[in-house]
Parts: C-alpha cells; sequence; structure tokens
C-alpha cells in the first residue's frame, strides 16, 4: 500500500518531465525550421539597415588620413581662438605632405568640400604648393595663412573639427536642412541651400497621392472581382496581373510614349474636344502620379481582393432586411470588415512609392523628382555616402513614424465604426 501511494507521485514527476522534454524538443525544431529565414532576414535585410545608419554618423575620411591633425584639432582647447596655434598647423603640413605624396588627400579635400565651399581646391592646392618648399618654415601657421588665406578663418576650422571623427552629426543635420555654426549651435542653413526638407514634402506628397488614387480606383475592381463567381474572377484577375509580368522599364516608356503631346491620350482629348491642343502630361507630377499609380495598383487590388472574398455577402442582406440603408450598411457594415485590406494595400502601396525611382526619373521633370533620385546621386555621383546614407535614415525614420500614426489611425476608425 505505502509503495504503491508513492509511485504515484513518482510517475507523476516522470510524466512532467516526459512533457517537458518534448515541448522543448518541438521549440527547438520550430526554431530550427525558421532560422534559414531569420538568417536571411538579418544578412540581407537588418545588417544592410545598420549598416546604413553607421553611415551616416561615422565620419572617417579626414581621421584616417590626417591623423595627426585630427588629433591635435582635437585636443585643442578652442575656446582661446577659433583658428589654432602652431601645433596643430604643424600637424596639418605634415600630414599634407604625407598624404599629397601618397596620393590621398583628395579623400579629405572631397569630404571638406561637403562642408565649405572651395574645400577640394583649398586642400589640394595648400598641397601642392607646400610640396614645392625646400625646407620647413619657421612657422607653419603663417606660411600656410600666407599661401591660403582660407586656413586663416574661422569656418574652415570649424569645419575640419566636424570632420576630424570619428562620429559626427553633420550629414543628418544636413538632411534636414540643418548646420553647426562656429560655435557648435544648430542653425538652419543658408536658404539657397535648404532643399532636403522640400524634396521629402514632394516624395510624401507624391506617395500619398499615388495611394488615394489607387485606393480609390483599385477598391471598386476588387469590389466586382470579390463579387464574381471564381471562374469569371480568375479570368479577370489575369488582366490586374498583367503589369507584373511587363518589365517596369517598358511600363514606364510606355508611359512616356502614351502621354507625350502626340500620344494616344493627348489624341483622344482633341477627338472628344476636352482640349483645344496637346496639353503637358509627361515630364512633370501629373505623368509621375498617372504612371506610378498604373504601376502600384495590383499592390492595392490583391490585399483588398483577398480579404473581400472571406466577406460573407449574408451580412450586407441581413443589415439590408433589418433597415439599414444600403450606404449604411455598407458603411458600417461591409467597410469594416474589409478595413485590414484597406489598411495593407494603403501601406504596401505608400511604402513602395516613398522609394520609387525609376519612373519619377524617367518620367518626370527636374522638380518632380523623389528623395530616391537624390540618394542615387550622392551615391553613384559625387560618391557622398554620409549624405545618401543620412537621407535614407531620415525616410526610413519618417516611415516608421507614420506607420505608426496610420496604425493607431486605422485602430481608432476601426473601434468607431
Amino acid at each position: 500500500m505505502t509503495e504503491t501511494m508513492l509511485a504515484g507521485p513518482r510517475q507523476t514527476r516522470s510524466l512532467k518531465r516526459d512533457l517537458a522534454r518534448a515541448e522543448r524538443k518541438r521549440k527547438r525544431n520550430a526554431f530550427l525550421l525558421v532560422l534559414p529565414l531569420i538568417l536571411f532576414v538579418v544578412v540581407f535585410f537588418v545588417a544592410p539597415i545598420v549598416g546604413m545608419l553607421e553611415r551616416s554618423i561615422v565620419d572617417t575620411d579626414l581621421m584616417e588620413t590626417w591623423p595627426e591633425t585630427a588629433e591635435a584639432v582635437r585636443a585643442y582647447d578652442w575656446e582661446k581662438s577659433a583658428v589654432p596655434d602652431e601645433p596643430v598647423f604643424s600637424a596639418l603640413a605634415q600630414d599634407l605632405t604625407r598624404s599629397y605624396e601618397d596620393r590621398t588627400a583628395a579623400a579629405v579635400a572631397r569630404r571638406l568640400n561637403y562642408d565649405i565651399s572651395g574645400g577640394r581646391s583649398l586642400v589640394m592646392g595648400t598641397a601642392r604648393k607646400i610640396a614645392r618648399l625646400d625646407q620647413p618654415p619657421a612657422s607653419w601657421r603663417d606660411t600656410l595663412i600666407e599661401t591660403e588665406p582660407d586656413w586663416g578663418r574661422a569656418e574652415t576650422w570649424a569645419a575640419v573639427r566636424r570632420a576630424a571623427g570619428p562620429l559626427t552629426d553633420f550629414f543628418l543635420l544636413q538632411a534636414v536642412d540643418r548646420q553647426r555654426d562656429i560655435d557648435g549651435a544648430i542653425v538652419p542653413v543658408p536658404t539657397e541651400r535648404a532643399v532636403y526638407l522640400q524634396i521629402y514634402a514632394r516624395t510624401f506628397i507624391i506617395a500619398l497621392t499615388v495611394t488615394l488614387l489607387c485606393l480609390m480606383i483599385g477598391f471598386p475592381i476588387a469590389y466586382l472581382l470579390a463579387g464574381l463567381p471564381e471562374n469569371t474572377a480568375n479570368l479577370l484577375m489575369i488582366l490586374v496581373l498583367l503589369p507584373f509580368w511587363t518589365p517596369l522599364l517598358v511600363r514606364t516608356a510606355a508611359w512616356i510614349v502614351v502621354l507625350q503631346e502626340h500620344g494616344l491620350v493627348n489624341q483622344m482629348l482633341q477627338f472628344l474636344h476636352l482640349t483645344d491642343g496637346p496639353i503637358r502630361l509627361v515630364y512633370n507630377r501629373s505623368g509621375v502620379i498617372i504612371a506610378m499609380t498604373h504601376v502600384l495598383l495590383p499592390f492595392m487590388i490583391l490585399p483588398l481582393y483577398a480579404v473581400m472574398r472571406t466577406v460573407p455577402p449574408s451580412y450586407m442582406r441581413a443589415a439590408r432586411s433589418l433597415g439599414a440603408p444600403p450606404f449604411t450598411a455598407f458603411r458600417r457594415v461591409y467597410i469594416p470588415q474589409v478595413m485590414p485590406g484597406i489598411a495593407a494595400g494603403s501601406i504596401l502601396v505608400f511604402i513602395i512609392a516613398l522609394g520609387y525611382y525609376i519612373t519619377p526619373a524617367l518620367v518626370g521633370g527636374a522638380a518632380d523628382q523623389m528623395i530616391s533620385y537624390y540618394i542615387a546621386f550622392y551615391t553613384t555621383d559625387t560618391v557622398n555616402w554620409g549624405l545618401a546614407a543620412a537621407l535614407g535614415t531620415g525616410l526610413f525614420a519618417a516611415t516608421l513614424i507614420l506607420y505608426a500614426i496610420y496604425s493607431r489611425l486605422v485602430g481608432g476608425v476601426r473601434g468607431v465604426m
């Protein structure tokens, strides 16, 4: 009797251990199954974004090329004077001479040119002139200022201090039309250089316009497809998916042909006597919005269609039978059920439109380029990776903020409806 009573708790503990072991094994197998996906996301999504964020705040060009100058600049007491004394100029002369002989001065020249006008010619011109000196002068400070008077300006040394690294906020401030003055305070950049906030606003306006147009056009199409028999809906869905099977460059070029002054759209407008002559529809904002709306429309229709197919038609009939007018039944019964599709399609189209490059670059004019054009420009043409990363970081941060706001708004609307 006693052995039987003791065997019960032991069997219970053994059963718990077996269950816990089986649960751990199940979790381990599940983790191993998703491990390739986690590695893929980390390597090809998280790591590039972290690299972009790093490039926007890491600034090592001057520090690596002119190490003694960077060290001297950081050690100097700038409260004494905005133009440093002889030890800093001596370190600058030694670094200039060595980098000119090693052909590495161009990296510092390019970096200073980002900050001050004429920075490249200042560095390269000074390096060439001091390389011709037969012997070191008595005072490098007097010699360099006499050779290039800009070395005696406080603005030049403020730029050197900002570039001394290894971390800087220069590119992030530049991306929002701000800069630090000689005293280190954050101030707006001059009006003629304040362009990036305007470009951000233009990018978000175009993306929002395209998203609203896609929703206005895509909602009736998805509603029609969801109400058709499955065979007919699948047949018509081919027309929606057709753009996916055509290269983006071909679609964009086709819109240039269709929207040009003697294109199909202008001919139809004149044939219907809606316009007296050809109107400009390409290489401006109208062309960008039309082409982007066409390209991104399937990204709105597909989520809407997937959600609308799951909505039972009996719900609408029940609302109508209970006395609700058609619009009230549509607004209070149907819309809340398809709201996940609206939110998914809108977010998908909006985020894709924010980073669009090919279509605005080909169809838009100079005043219609989006932020992606300037990121590509600074990456490939001027090799200003810091500013390109800062612009990308600003776009990434703004997208996350808008996504959070949009999610709260959609949740609030759903709660009300």
